[in-house]
């Protein structure tokens, strides 16, 4: 402290305008009674000032001449400082203009620092110019590091080496002794103005400038990468804490303050500005505000100089003005910005500054002001302050809060201000929403308590706490200590491979979805194989379940195309983390919406994932996923044990039943679930349920289940019969889920949520938010149905927040998913330990999952079954974790029950000479599947695209049909051999010319008839042909295509349009031409797409530009002869795939169906069912690149129709 102080008051003292300077000594820390005492270890870490003549603090007042080398002069020191940094870290504190904002980032984005923004700088709750987050790597937002600092391994690992600080101080306290832990380092902080800003006393250089100059000066300076670890370690940690504090926010059901930060935050937006209050306010804010989704018309000039986002002005008024004036501030903040204001304020804030409450009235130029007042009526922020364990509770209670009974709605009242009070999220969200639209002020005030707040508060440190100490541990087990990688280090899937299977089953099952042949019970899937790049090997199950909309032959194509599409992927251990780290692997990786794999699918697919990778480190899977677990597996004796769930299926008599349950508690079982509903009368049931519970005494767990068959009434009548009877819980009694929180609160009987989990779209939370009811007891989670591990988890980690229980539950999977499945349950009960200590309950008694299926299989994948038994100190069914880690691990396939193997189909290139009346053509083709195959299908591109385009479609389909994809004429390596020649010059690759070379091609390679499929300008060609060459065409699949355009007007705009196009691509380049033609609206969608860039390189492989450029304009809409008139006649089946988002295609495909339609009306009237349209979710114009596996769906299922 007194260096730095006596180096800032040299400064002062001698530089202009210079004189005396009094120097204040500081008092204690407000509100800490906890003196300290001096000693020598304050001197650690001053050897370099010691042995030099240099200040502690040096600083640098930059004069910007107009000669720069001069300002790259005075910064030389800092500059060569930045040089050296390897673990450097940028703090962003208030900002004030929008050039400040774009400064910043351009500095950021230049020395590729992770960046901490404080939320006074507008960058914070900045907008990202695209819906995925991913996109800001170019710009890494360390936004979540308060929270992260909560953990005591993180402080001790995060020391950085450099500190770049822009802007003045920042709010969080705990960056601020962040910065006091990683001392001894370089601090360069840099402002505008000449004043000291130094509380920790640890600045090393003081730059004095603006940050437009600064940053003007560093961009042209060279600067070395940081390392790797620190950058990717940071990363994940503000990922992962990212996404807990977020489920901690959305899972909680109640209105909290937390919640309004983070509410606030979505709904700004940069039309509008937010002015932050003081005290909890701002620190909320900060905390838990989160950064959203922008569009606009300066886009592109961001994204031009490669910057992801954009900043949102925002104001606060901190500083020894305390929480006076705070309303009347904002509201001059609102006339100045000229732009819509919120204003967050605390309650008594808010009581300080009544009086601006009249300046609202006063005709001042300004728009609107929603205030948001959060009343927890007085002084919430002392409960979290350390005073509030350190004072007795009645001080804190009479001399820190501020209780008052203040009504905000009457002052609001007195001055005709609008007034709302709201008590739930979803009323916060409309009242948010409404305000935005409406043209006068409005108060809204969201009542709060203190101590809840504070409860509140303390679980969303604690869980942040123990996600960032999980990391940690997770990176620190996953290589040993002397390995050449760190665990984020990524390594190859070398290939995957799958085989189908089929086993019996002892009994009928409990589903409909098994294949029964009179006396013999199926059950059927496949078993994926994983292979890394070092030999390690995974095994994943995929068993669908017919009743959630998943079958064997669609499940079949999705693992065809993952087999082609994951080789050569990178994965590593940070999958194991999970908390979104597949879903985000599945987009950025493999180019997939997550949501369009199935979840049978995507659960086999985690499952060989995560067994390969715990094969690699030499672990179980469950040690992958809870690396907290002991170190050494030991015998079973030792090791982890999940209790059992035995399964009956009623059909018997009440009595029947009743022996079968208490054969099976002499087994072991500690519970029984019973299947209900299967009988005409619920009191038969009931009966059911009596008679085992008095055959098997009160100590036993009763479950029942009634799979959604029930009507409200007759679920009513069984609970009734039943609700003496100690019934654990009741699954899913009613068919509609309108009617289960009915149901609770009327019977007082627990239910417990399953098939109401396969409905789940998008995020669960969002979902399950309306089941928080008491009444709701358990989730039974089948991890084949809810899709996978990492949803699974988080459906749990839901459940026991809310003091629920999680039941993981099999579906009749072989002992390859059982055992995965052992040793995921013991990873969730391992998770609910956790999550009762964070809360500070005891541990609930073991739960007992569901997978008691496993009594169902009379023979098994693997050579020895999963061993499931009698635990012998309790004398109670257990699975052990060693026992299925060691089933895995040394896996033998019974090769009698697999049914096929599938292997990659290879794909055959090769250049075919073609002549037709108009042109000579080598063209080049790829062709997959059999060849003597009568299911031809020809695949056509869109413009700049080629064949390649859909290998990986090609690859799916070819398992029943000969695939076969060509360069277009114009195209790729498709040479026209005329080319040059005085009829070449002559000749148009219009539609006409191209169709009917394309119907010699198609005669040549088959004589059978063909299936088409286009895309885009391929589509209009493949609709063209199936109209005017029918007889060679069995049907047509029109993937974001046109029949063409109506009226000549229409043509004639879009021939010139064209035709300026060509002479743009022959007179500029192809690659100028590629970067304006996907600028285009149409590709917004596309532009999102992590393999975009990709994707646009490989539209620069092709051979001929004047031949493209011919393409372009023969090709031309405008020049195509309209085909509207003959849909009507059209009789080739038809089917138009489109995508949600292209909004113009999908018109077009709406206007196709309905002409479409009228062709198919037999006599009678009736509608023949022979076109049809789709839309795929989520997909914009280039839907087949987007979303694949839709469209591989939807082709399968179009060709199996017309081949019926």
């Amino acid at each position: 402290m007194v260096l730095t102080t006596i180096d800032s008051a040299v400064n002062l003292a001698t530089t202009s305008p210079s004189g005396p300077v009094h120097i204040n000594c500081p008092f204690r820390e407000p509100l800490d009674n906890s003196p300290s005492v001096w000693n020598y270890s304050s001197l650690e870490g001053l050897d370099f000032w010691i042995s030099t003549a240099e200040p502690f603090t040096k600083y640098i007042k930059v004069h910007y001449p107009r000669v720069s080398s001069d300002a790259h002069d005075q910064l030389s020191e800092v500059i060569k400082v930045l040089q050296g940094a390897k673990q450097g870290l940028i703090l962003i504190g208030a900002l004030h203009s929008e050039d400040e904002m774009w400064a910043a980032l351009l500095l950021a984005k230049h020395l590729e620092w992770p960046v901490v923004a404080d939320v006074l700088s507008g960058l914070r709750l900045r907008k990202r110019l695209s819906p995925l987050p991913e996109t800001e790597s170019k710009v890494f937002f360390l936004d979540y590091l308060d929270h992260i600092l909560l953990s005591d391994l993180v402080r001790c690992w995060a020391q950085a080496d450099v500190i770049l600080q822009i802007g003045s101080r920042m709010t969080s306290k705990r960056i601020s002794q962040l910065l006091e832990g990683c001392y001894p380092m370089s601090y360069i902080m840099v402002d505008s103005h000449p004043f000291r800003h130094d509380p920790s006393h640890i600045v090393t250089h003081r730059v004095q400038s603006t940050i437009t100059e600064f940053a003007g000066c560093m961009l042209k300076a060279h600067f070395p990468s940081l390392n790797s670890k620190w950058i990717g370690t940071l990363h994940l940690l503000n990922t992962m804490v990212e996404r807990e504090i977020s489920f901690q926010i959305c899972a909680d059901s109640s209105l909290r303050e937390p919640y309004i930060a983070y509410a606030v935050s979505k709904a700004i937006s940069r039309e509008n500005a937010l002015f932050i209050g003081n005290s909890m306010a701002i620190r909320d804010a900060d905390m838990y505000g989160r950064s959203g989704v922008e569009s606009g018309c300066c886009i592109n000039t961001m994204l031009g100089l490669g910057l992801p986002c954009q900043g949102i002005m925002i104001a606060g008024n901190r500083g020894a003005s305390g929480i006076d004036g705070l309303l009347s501030t904002a509201i001059g903040f609102a006339a100045g910005c000229q732009k819509r204001v919120i204003c967050l304020l605390g309650d008594v804030s808010f009581l300080h500054d009544t009086n601006g409450l009249a300046i609202l009235n006063e005709r001042i130029h300004r728009k609107p002001l929603t205030i948001v007042v959060i009343n927890n009526h007085g002084g919430a922020i002392f409960r979290l302050l350390p005073i509030s364990n350190t004072v007795e509770r009645q001080i804190v209670d009479q001399f820190f809060y501020t209780s008052h009974n203040v009504s905000v709605s009457n002052l609001c009242l007195a001055h005709g201000v609008k007034y709302l009070k709201v008590t739930t999220k979803p009323e916060f969200q409309g009242a948010i929403s409404t305000s935005k639209a409406e043209n006068s002020d409005i108060v809204i005030e969201v009542e709060s308590w203190i101590e809840d707040n504070a409860i509140f508060h303390s679980g969303i440190r604690n869980s942040a706490n123990e996600t960032a100490d999980n990391v940690l541990t997770a990176l620190s087990k996953a290589c040993p200590p002397d390995s050449v990688h760190h665990a984020l280090s990524s390594f190859k899937i070398h290939k995957m491979e799958f085989f189908h299977f089929r086993v019996s089953l002892n009994e009928p099952p409990t589903s409909d979805t098994m294949i029964t042949d009179l006396t013999t019970y199926y059950r059927e899937g496949f078993i994926a194989t994983i292979y890394l790049d070092d030999g390690s090997v995974g095994h994943g199950e995929i068993a669908p379940l017919d009743v959630h909309k998943e079958n064997l032959v669609d499940v079949d194509g999705q693992l065809c195309f993952l087999m082609h599409a994951l080789k050569g992927v990178e994965i590593s251990y940070v999958l194991a983390l999970m908390k979104g780290s597949f879903s985000t692997w599945i987009w950025n990786n493999l180019g997939l919406p997550p949501h369009s794999i199935f979840p049978s699918v995507r659960c086999g697919l985690e499952m060989a994932i995560l067994n390969a990778l715990a094969a690699r480190r030499g672990s179980s899977l469950f040690k992958l996923l809870y690396p907290h677990s002991e170190t050494s597996e030991g015998p079973s004796e030792a090791s982890p044990s999940i209790r059992v769930c035995g399964l009956i299926d009623s059909n018997g008599t009440p009595a029947q039943m009743a022996h079968v349950a208490g054969l099976l508690v002499e087994d072991g079982f500690s519970a029984i679930k019973l299947k209900v509903a299967r009988r005409s009368d619920p009191l038969e049931d009931a009966e059911v349920i009596k008679e085992v519970r008095k055959k098997v005494g009160r100590k036993i767990a009763i479950r029942a289940d009634a799979n959604r068959k029930w009507s409200y009434e007759e679920a009513v009548q069984f609970a009734h019969s039943v609700k003496n009877y100690n019934i654990q819980y009741l699954e899913e009694p009613v068919q509609h889920d309108a009617d289960i929180l009915r149901f609770c609160e009327e019977t007082g009987i627990a239910v417990a949520l399953d098939e109401t989990l396969s409905s789940i779209q998008g995020n669960p939370i969002d979902y399950l938010s309306k089941f928080n009811h008491p009444g709701i007891a358990a989730v039974v989670i089948k991890p084949s149905v809810v899709g996978g591990f990492e949803n699974a988890s988080l459906i749990a980690q839901w459940a026991q927040w809310q003091g629920k229980i999680a039941v993981i539950s099999s579906a009749f999977e072989s002992s390859v998913g059982l055992a995965a499945f052992v040793q995921f349950s013991s990873y969730i009960n391992s998770q609910d330990v956790d999550i009762l200590r964070v809360k500070n309950k005891e541990t609930n008694s073991s739960v007992a999952h569901g997978l008691g299926t496993y009594k169902w299989l009379k023979e098994d994948i693997t050579s020895q079954t999963l061993n499931i038994n009698r635990k012998p100190d309790t004398g109670i069914v257990e699975a052990y974790v060693a026992d299925a880690d060691e089933l895995l691990k040394t896996l033998q396939i019974n090769k009698s029950v697999i049914l096929r193997s599938f292997n990659e189909m290879p794909v055959h290139t090769y250049q075919l000479n073609l002549d037709s009346a108009y042109l000579s053509c080598s063209v080049k083709v790829q062709e997959i599947g059999p060849a003597a195959s009568n299911n031809v299908l020809i695949f056509l591109h869109g413009f700049l695209g080629t064949s390649d385009d859909w290998i990986d479609i090609m690859k799916v389909i070819s398992g029943s049909a000969r695939c076969i994809s060509l360069d277009i004429p114009g195209h790729g390596r498709t040479k026209i051999r005329n080319h040059g020649t005085e009829e070449w010059q002559e000749c148009s690759l219009s539609m006409e010319v191209i169709t009917d070379f394309l119907h010699k091609l198609i005669c040549h390679v088959t004589p059978h008839k063909v299936t088409l499929v286009g895309y885009s300008m391929g589509a209009r060609i493949g609709l063209y042909m199936a109209v005017k060459f029918a007889s060679k065409v069995e049907g047509a699949i029109v993937i974001s295509g046109s029949p063409g355009l109506k009226d000549e007007a229409s043509k004639k705009i879009r021939r010139k349009i064209d035709d300026s196009r060509t002479r743009s691509l022959i007179g500029n380049g192809l690659q100028l031409f590629l970067d304006n033609w996907y600028a285009g609206e149409l590709w917004d969608s596309l532009r999102d797409h992590p393999r975009f860039k990709s994707i646009v390189t490989s539209r620069s492989q092709h051979d001929d530009i004047s031949s493209l450029a011919k393409s372009l304009s023969g090709l031309s809409i405008g020049r195509q002869q309209s085909l509207w008139g003959d849909l009507m006649s059209c009789t080739i089946p038809i089917l138009i795939i489109v995508g949600e988002k292209d909004t113009k295609f999908r018109r077009i495909a709406r206007e196709m169906l309905l002409e479409l339609g009228s062709s198919t009306k037999s006599e009678d009237n009736e509608m023949n069912d022979i076109h049809q349209m789709v839309e795929v979710p989520g997909s914009g114009h280039a839907v087949h690149l987007e979303n694949p596996l839709a469209v591989i769906k939807e082709i399968r299922q179009f060709l199996a129709k017309i081949k019926l």
